[in-house]
């Protein structure tokens, strides 16, 4: 099993007790966690989802139990060429810059992408053979 990078809804699995991918997320990271592997989150990632004190608090409780191979990840100059180059290999725009840094994140690890928004990743990591998005069960369903 390779690392997994979580996208802002993967975190969101992990604080809603009834989000449909709840299980499954925390399955994957117990996986990870048994084979000693970084949980990696881009800093973007938290930024999309802390808003306020109590969010903040849930966002950083759900994600105290994996801190022991827990990695966020900021943005140094290389991880940001490596986010436009993406972008731009794939014409998509600022609009898409938190999901450009999972992605971006998941290629520097040869990872795999737990992600709500499938579709886009698969986009932004076409051409790269050793990222594996891993589509979140269906939140409408």
């Amino acid at each position: 099993m390779r690392s997994p990078v979580l996208d802002a809804e993967a975190v969101q699995a992990l604080i809603q007790a009834d989000h449909p991918s709840r299980q499954q997320v925390h399955h994957l990271l117990e996986a990870a966690s048994r084979l000693q592997r970084d949980v990696v989150v881009p800093a973007v990632t938290l930024a999309e989802l802390y808003r306020g004190v109590r969010r903040t608090q849930n966002v950083d409780a759900a994600l105290a139990p994996h801190e022991q191979y827990l990695v966020i990840r900021n943005t140094d100059r290389a991880l940001a060429r490596l986010v436009g180059a993406l972008l731009a290999s794939v014409k998509l725009g600022s609009e898409h810059i938190a999901d450009a840094h999972v992605a971006a994140a998941a290629v520097e690890e040869q990872g795999l992408i737990l992600t709500g928004d499938s579709d886009d990743m698969e986009r932004l990591v076409a051409g790269t053979p050793t990222v594996t998005v891993v589509a979140l069960r269906d939140s409408r369903t």
